[in-house]
């Protein structure tokens, strides 16, 4: 893969954009809670922002690409699946998530546990995040050494290095603004792409003859146990992750939250369909060439050498903007939610450098377990595997503290938070048949439903 002069030109037209808004977030956190939530100042556009400028990353575009040119149509249930979740936040969460003022969703769960549920949550919640993390490092280093042929340990190092750049300075300011940049940048990459690649491919019909319904149209083309799975992750993954909230918590109001949400309901499956259709032409023409490939190599062939230029740029940053977004909730979670239990009586000042410090540790970490880790990974299964340990741990536990208020016992909410992910860890490692989502949902259910109906209506008080 050769770039060109324009292609540079519009890679650097691109990422001059983006960072320049970087250095502009950064005017804006004047301290830690400017940081962590925006000053709780954030419009709809904002919060749409921080929550697809994180939801849609090198998983969404390279990854959705890759597994559409091996499967097909299920490759869909990333975006598919995380529009879905974004929606039942819109509609049943956004408010009363907002109305506790707190910062992260480990504090919410302390609140109606104790302090070991809501610990134990964020230290489970940050190892699911952090998993999702390398995916999109993944992501960045094939994009990296197809266009510049380095070295995959060179990428994953200028990879790592653009995503604490990225975060460090503007914290959820600097994901946010970033975030809506770069997403504007990918709905128009993605869906032109898409309407290029169904084009050359000859429309719909064409694509119909080609390919047999099953796999290739199929949303269940795997397995119906894959992909449901894979369907169900997302959405209690987006359920129950730190930073979609922090969207949310950073907005100035209830509409305002609610309408940002709802924007990231309808454009994330937008873009998967965008990738699911460059996949398809590039298995078509291209059967031979690695499918992580498949992106990468359809915008240096098809797409203008400038337009590619930025189709590129946001490629890569969207895949660095996730990975900056994850390690932004990871390391809100940690301050939030353990430092600040350690040190209680410290200052923001601080507290704002922690919130830098634990951003470069955990990028460094990030980047020792890829260089540990081969590449030639399928991008999605890492996701699926982050977005389920969180929802194992997060889902039912604060859906039971939202709906069910008092009502169910600290004792019986922290088993449910430590049994859940604990059943998913130990199905990973053990290969279950059955994808470990189900049972470690099922375990944390089952605790919350015969606690409630032990109780007889009984009600706790608040842990916090």
């Amino acid at each position: 893969m050769e770039l060109t002069a324009l292609h540079v030109a519009g890679m650097v037209a691109a990422m001059l954009l983006v960072f320049g808004v970087a250095v502009y977030s950064g005017s804006k956190v004047h301290n830690s809670v400017d940081f962590s939530v925006s000053g709780r100042k954030a419009g709809p556009i904002l919060v749409m922002g921080t929550i697809l400028g994180t939801l849609v990353g090198g998983a969404s575009t390279i990854g959705t690409a890759q597994l559409a040119y091996i499967y097909g149509f299920s490759a869909w249930w990333f975006t598919l699946g995380g529009g879905i979740g974004c929606l039942i936040i819109a509609i049943f969460l956004v408010n009363p998530m907002r109305e506790t003022r707190f910062e992260t969703i480990p504090r919410f769960i302390s609140s109606s546990y104790g302090i070991t549920a809501g610990v134990t949550a964020a230290l489970f919640v940050s190892v699911g995040m952090f998993i999702n993390i390398m995916p999109q490092v993944f992501s960045s280093m094939a994009l990296l050494s197809s266009m510049f042929a380095i070295d995959l340990r060179l990428a994953a190092l200028a990879a790592v290095t653009m995503a604490v750049l990225y975060v460090v300075f503007g914290g959820a300011w600097g994901t946010g603004l970033m975030g809506l940049t770069k997403i504007m940048l990918t709905c128009v990459v993605m869906l032109t792409g898409g309407f290029i690649a169904l084009t050359l491919s000859g429309g719909p019909a064409e694509l119909s003859a080609y390919y047999p319904a099953h796999p290739w149209f199929s949303l269940f083309g795997r397995s119906v146990n894959t992909d449901l799975a894979a369907a169900f992750a997302l959405m209690v993954g987006v359920l129950s992750s730190q930073i979609y909230f922090q969207g949310v918590f950073c907005s100035r109001d209830l509409a305002a939250a609610r309408g940002g949400v709802l924007l990231s309901a309808v454009l994330a499956p937008a873009i998967g369909l965008g990738g699911i259709l460059v996949g398809l032409y590039m298995r078509m023409h291209y059967p031979a060439i690695d499918p992580a490939q498949a992106l990468p190599l359809f915008v240096i062939n098809h797409l203008n050498p400038w337009f590619g230029g930025i189709v590129f740029a946001t490629l890569l940053l969207a895949s660095v903007g996730t990975a900056a977004g994850l390690t932004l909730g990871v390391s809100t979670m940690l301050n939030r939610d353990i430092y600040l239990r350690l040190r209680p009586n410290a200052d923001d000042r601080r507290v704002l450098l922690v919130f830098r410090i634990l951003i470069i540790i955990i990028m460094a970490l990030a980047l020792g377990v890829v260089l540990l880790t081969r590449g030639d990974v399928l991008i999605l299964e890492w996701s699926y595997l982050s977005f389920g340990l969180r929802g194992a741990t997060i889902c039912f536990p604060l859906f039971a503290a939202i709906f069910l208020k008092g009502k169910i016992s600290p004792r019986a909410g922290t088993l449910a938070v430590i049994s859940g992910p604990s059943v998913v860890i130990i199905g990973t490692l053990l290969q279950f048949s059955l994808n470990p989502l189900y049972p470690g949902l099922a375990i944390s259910f089952l605790i919350l439903l015969i606690d409630y109906y032990s109780n007889g209506g009984k009600h706790f008080d608040r842990q916090e």
